[in-house]
């Protein structure tokens, strides 16, 4: 309703790129594949693309006290960089409060937030264009989440924790287990994602001492190929005995 704002929900899509160089997460690999994949969605540039954020934190900022305060906060990306980040622009849609972190069970708190994401993304909702002075049927998308790696594995349901802690290299990692209170560590994992000829990977001195990388980075699995994967899991449990449930494979190829 404010026209000062409704003019620029427009500007992801007519803002000057310039070639070669990310300004906006518009001139992203990702935003354009979304757009190649949706295109009834981004031929209307009014519709809203959205980003979701999650963090804990304790508010009596003490550990005496053990409280878990997680704030649940959507940020529009249509705006310019100067907007989008503004704080009167990230909306606190919920937060979840309780003696403990939700872990596995977070599905539960955001099951509202979910239903109105889902809602707005298949069915559209009218909506009143001041700018234009017209009425229209808008969509949103979440094109993506941010957040720390605990959070990370709260959101996915991908475990963070073990060898198998890496949710790109998944069973693929190199990681391995310390002699000393057996804590997996990832060091010395990173040096396959240099490119083939990189010269650090030849360099027996600064890094690994005596070893040579020879791997080839691990292919990333795309959205088609995990829906694929989830699928084989059957009666996967969505409620307060979510954390429960074991997956066959779960801590040898799989987290």
């Amino acid at each position: 309703m404010s026209p000062r704002t409704a003019e620029h929900m427009t500007w992801h899509q007519s803002h000057d790129a310039v070639n070669g160089v990310m300004v906006h997460p518009s001139d992203g690999k990702a935003w354009k594949h979304f757009n190649s994949v949706h295109p009834h969605f981004s031929a209307e540039s009014r519709n809203v693309h959205l980003g979701l954020c999650i963090d804990g934190f304790n508010p009596f900022g003490s550990f005496v006290t053990p409280y878990s305060c997680l704030p649940v906060i959507l940020t529009v990306y249509n705006l310019p960089l100067g907007m989008c980040m503004r704080p009167k622009f990230m909306f606190l849609s919920m937060v979840i409060p309780g003696p403990s972190s939700p872990v596995r069970n977070i599905d539960v708190c955001l099951w509202l937030l979910i239903d109105e994401l889902t809602q707005l993304w298949s069915s559209r909702a009218l909506t009143y264009d001041i700018s234009r002075k017209q009425n229209f049927l808008i969509r949103a998308a979440l094109m993506w989440t941010i957040n720390d790696f605990p959070a990370y594995g709260m959101l996915s349901g991908w475990s963070t924790h073990g060898k198998l802690a890496c949710p790109y290299c998944m069973e693929n990692n190199k990681a391995f287990t310390l002699t000393i209170r057996g804590k997996a560590s990832f060091f010395y994992c990173h040096h396959r994602f240099l490119p083939y000829n990189h010269r650090n990977r030849k360099n027996r001195k600064d890094f690994f001492i005596g070893r040579v990388e020879k791997d080839v980075t691990p292919s990333c699995l795309f959205g088609e190929e995990l829906h694929d994967v989830i699928s084989e899991y059957s009666d996967i449990v969505f409620d307060l005995q979510s954390g429960k449930q074991k997956f066959p494979g779960f801590g040898f190829t799989h987290n």
